[in-house]
């Protein structure tokens, strides 16, 4: 073991003339162990909320969705098309028109995202399991159903059980505004509700409908091979990037091609960014803890005055006396950052397994506790903001009392 290294583990736990300086010492290392715990601790529940979203986003939307780069509809009966379909990765193929429309029921109007879907639709999403009244019908053989958002339900009051039909109007896709009867000039088509969905998201809850294929073609004017978008889920064993990559090679640079992360690619984004500014937060408070180890470094090197004397008569040069103290510093972060390690871990964990933490009342929520999810890459990061801040306040005294030491 380095000399200087053995010296410092000597000075940390030998007793002091100064009790000061062990209190001091005890203080640096249990406010690292806080502030590192804090850190575990808040970035695992920021995953554990980032999982939730991520979880309910799942169930809306598909593993790949394919839109075109220009212009809003494309031919998805083309060849390219056809080897998709057949690719050995494509579990289902689901063919979906996504327009704007005025939907007008009981003396209420509200737009909406009228989304028309294939029968291929149910089994491309989880579009089932998140029903929460009535089923998932969008065409029962007689009539046109939709299955809505329940905050588009609640806003125009209506419920899966409603007998009276909605109204949706579109302005017609190719035809020109008849000043005189401009009415003439908007596509109207009558459809009851089957049933309400909830993802928990206002972007699809508040404002999307289901309808079928078939009903959007004609409220919207677009051809039997005309579509907005094509929407893939994938066989369980396949990779969702390398079949992107595939895919993509096989439509050419004419459309996009996004996997789940990059269909709510704005929410992503505002999560890394949230979590960017927490870690530079939560830094300031862990180097305002790292601070007192300048303190209890500046006391020892005091106390340690005479032994350093004796160091250097004996051989020591400048820099493995200076040593001793970087290192004793060093060490007192590093106990510090272990502590604050391991107690966040165990905290996170008896969250994770009691939810010890409830988020109100426990009931009035989307989920009863503070969900956690704990990730290794947050582990090492926090790891190396330790060590590197437990560093530079262990070798900022050292330095300055070297530069100014007599020898």
């Amino acid at each position: 073991m380095n000399v200087s290294l053995r010296i410092a583990f000597r000075y940390l736990f030998a007793k002091k003339r100064h009790n000061a300086i062990n209190i001091i010492s005890a203080v640096a290392a249990a406010g690292i162990a806080v502030a590192t715990a804090a850190m575990i601790c808040v970035l695992s529940v920021m995953n554990g909320f980032g999982n939730v979203v991520e979880d309910m986003f799942s169930l809306f939307d598909p593993d790949i969705r394919i839109t075109a780069k220009n212009g809003k509809y494309f031919n998805c009966e083309s060849e390219q098309f056809a080897a998709i379909r057949a690719l050995e990765q494509v579990s289902s193929f689901s063919r979906t028109i996504e327009e704007n429309a005025l939907v007008y029921f009981s003396e209420k109007q509200v737009s909406a995202r009228v989304k028309g879907v294939d029968d291929n639709y149910e089994q491309t999403t989880s579009i089932s399991d998140i029903i929460i009244d009535g089923t998932y019908t969008v065409f029962d053989g007689a009539f046109e159903r939709t299955v809505m958002g329940r905050g588009l339900a609640n806003t125009i009051g209506i419920g899966a059980h409603f007998i009276s039909p909605l109204r949706v109007y579109a302005p017609q896709r190719n035809g020109r505004v008849n000043l005189l009867a401009p009415e003439k000039s908007i596509n109207k088509q009558p459809i009851w509700i089957s049933g309400v969905f909830a993802v928990n998201q206002t972007k699809y809850d508040d404002n999307m409908m289901l309808v079928s294929l078939n009903f959007a073609k004609t409220l919207f004017g677009y051809s039997d091979n005309e579509v907005t978008a094509v929407e893939l889920h994938l066989q369980p064993s396949a990779s969702v990037k390398s079949t992107k990559k595939k895919i993509q090679q096989i439509l050419g640079d004419d459309f996009f091609v996004a996997d789940r992360y990059e269909q709510q690619a704005d929410f992503y984004k505002i999560l890394r960014v949230e979590k960017v500014l927490t870690i530079i937060l939560l830094s300031f408070i862990l180097l305002i803890a790292a601070l007192n180890i300048v303190g209890s470094l500046s006391m020892l090197m005091l106390e340690k005055r005479d032994d350093m004397q004796v160091l250097h008569s004996m051989g020591a040069n400048r820099k493995e006396i200076r040593n001793i103290f970087v290192f004793e510093g060093w060490l007192v972060s590093l106990i510090g950052a272990l502590a604050g390690l391991v107690t966040g871990v165990i905290i996170c964990y008896l969250q994770m397994e009691y939810g010890l933490l409830k988020l109100g009342n426990g009931t009035n929520y989307i989920i009863s506790a503070y969900p956690v999810a704990i990730k290794l890459t947050d582990i090492i990061l926090v790891s190396v903001i330790v060590v590197v801040l437990g560093f530079v306040s262990a070798f900022i005294p050292a330095r300055i009392k070297d530069s100014k030491s007599k020898f």
